[in-house]
């Protein structure tokens, strides 16, 4: 019964935190460390009476070839039979009581401190991920061939599902959820891990659905509050009948929970049902970042702008080179920059294009991974391989946005101001750059920044994956601790095409009409705007 009280006690520890192998390991090596401690201290005990015991002998013999030394005689009472030798042990022996019970006691100590040692280590291991989440898990045997029953349709799905999840990792109570306990439960999400609510639960939070923020190819964001009036955004995919998703949706749970940065949008906790799939965010107060660049009503400083792009930066520098698993984004854009109070940015649907279908043999404009206009040329070539170079790309074009205030393409404009990418190209090229900048309202007191982001933005549009920088190295860059690295070379030298304007009404972004149909000149339309299945859902969002 010893390891089941042990388990029962690790599991009080960590209600959700570590799975049934890792408690094993755990109880494993505190009984491995415990004997040995209290071996070492039996150890050191047993040599301490020796030692004594051989001192004392030692003592006496030399006393006793002293030649001042009185031998006890007949006379004064001294038995040959005498047991003195024996009691002298013994009374030596009680005398080294407390060594013994202290050796024993440094031993008990010393083992308790190395399970404290070990409870550190895991909860450092829990949030780094090495200690796999028990909720990440589901029966993938059970996903692929049965099913359960779900008592009734969900307002926000329309099909059923059969998902069967692990009795041993339970939902969330209520009682956690209610006014009591809403701190410490708060305190235990920031600390840990995502918490899986029940359907029930999300309708709660939710109102039954009521405030919808916004909607896109995977499904609805509802505005939430948990009881202690905490706002939440819950994002609810709308289609999860392909297993595969399912599947992936639970590992980019797990992914997803063990990310943390303040440039990061926080996951609460996720809903996994056969009626409902779902994930709970927080809540950022000032929407989107395309609401406040995009409208000429909204006044914002430019050393402001600066700060949100620095930010973003950091965001995915840690998703690319900090998390244990690299984690590529896939969509940057301004309607996934989200703004919290203080307008400082956080990047919002962190790995969810991992959940597309990439079992695909084509990628065609209205679907694949990313955003038009954003994605990088190799996101649209077939089976060529993409690495997180991509975002890189898709942060360049973000940085032209903010630096002009608007979209990377408006056929409003003058021709060669259609496309601003090629457009801040040419005015590089030809040393005009400080013309551009004074064209998109860039104050004399920001243009050393503004010229900066530039350079900078063009160095994350190259082409090749290869010659785009990491973000670690933009993130310094754009502070001014590192000299721009080099001068970037033609993005756009590749293209067969002289007209920009002429590759981009063939797609969003020029390179990538081109990179499908295997000539510039291709005259397919594809609209830029209102693409069906190209707009990801904007998080948190207020209209």
């Amino acid at each position: 019964m010893r390891k089941p009280y042990m388990l029962n006690w690790i599991k009080q520890i960590y209600p959700k935190g570590l799975t049934e192998q890792v408690s094993r390991n755990m109880i494993g090596c505190i009984e491995q460390v415990s004997a040995i401690f209290i071996a070492a201290a039996l150890a050191v005990a047993n040599k301490k009476i020796g030692i004594h015991l051989n001192y004392k002998r030692k003592s006496n013999l030399a006393e006793m070839s002293s030649p001042y030394y009185d031998y006890p005689s007949n006379q004064n009472g001294f038995d040959p039979n005498s047991q003195e030798p024996t009691k002298i042990v013994d009374t030596f022996a009680s005398s080294m009581r407390w060594e013994v019970v202290s050796s024993i006691v440094l031993g008990l100590v010393s083992t308790v401190a190395v399970v404290a040692i070990i409870y550190a280590i895991i909860d450092c291991l829990k949030k780094t991920g090495s200690a796999i989440p028990a909720y990440a898990r589901i029966a993938r045997d059970e996903i692929a061939g049965k099913s359960t029953k779900s008592e009734g349709p969900s307002p926000l799905s329309d099909q059923h599902v059969g998902i069967a999840v692990e009795p041993e990792f339970p939902l969330i109570r209520d009682s956690q959820v209610e006014f009591a306990t809403m701190e410490r439960f708060l305190s235990e999400m920031a600390r840990e891990k995502p918490i899986r609510f029940s359907p029930q639960q999300i309708h709660g939070f939710t109102n039954g659905c009521s405030t919808i923020l916004g909607s896109g190819a995977f499904g609805v964001v509802f505005k939430g509050d948990f009881p202690n009036r905490i706002p939440v955004a819950v994002k609810a995919l709308s289609n999860h009948s392909n297993k595969k998703l399912e599947e992936q949706f639970m590992e980019e749970v797990g992914t997803m929970g063990r990310t943390y940065h303040a440039n990061l949008a926080r996951l609460y906790g996720f809903c996994f049902d056969p009626s409902m799939v779902a994930l709970v965010y927080e809540y950022m107060e000032n929407g989107s970042l395309n609401t406040i660049l995009f409208n000429e009503t909204r006044e914002i400083e430019w050393e402001k702008l600066h700060e949100i792009a620095i930010g973003t930066a950091k965001g995915l520098a840690y998703l690319h080179e900090e998390c244990q698993q690299r984690i590529i984004h896939y969509d940057i854009k301004p309607e996934n920059i989200l703004l919290d109070e203080n307008l400082n940015p956080k990047v919002a649907d962190f790995g969810l294009a991992k959940l597309c279908n990439r079992e695909r043999s084509e990628v065609t404009l209205s679907g694949g991974r990313g955003t038009l206009g954003y994605s990088a040329p190799e996101v649209w070539r077939r089976n060529y391989p993409i690495t997180h170079k991509c975002d890189v790309y898709s942060f360049g074009i973000l940085l032209f946005e903010m630096i002009a205030r608007r979209r990377h393409f408006d056929e409003n404009v003058r021709e060669s101001f259609q496309w601003l990418p090629r457009w801040v190209w040419d005015m590089y090229r030809n040393r005009e750059l400080p013309v551009m900048l004074s064209l998109c309202g860039v104050e004399e007191k920001d243009k050393e920044k503004a010229r900066r982001m530039s350079i900078v933005a063009l160095l994350c549009i190259q082409h090749s994956p290869d010659a785009r920088p990491l973000m670690s190295d933009v993130v310094k860059m754009l502070e001014g601790s590192m000299e721009i690295m080099r001068e970037p070379e033609n993005p756009f030298g590749y293209l067969e095409s002289t007209r920009p304007n002429h590759a981009m009404e063939t797609g969003s972004s020029g390179d990538m009409s081109s990179s499908i149909s295997g000539t510039s000149g291709s005259q397919q339309s594809h609209s830029n705007h209102n693409l069906p299945g190209a707009v990801e859902i904007e998080l948190a969002c207020k209209y």
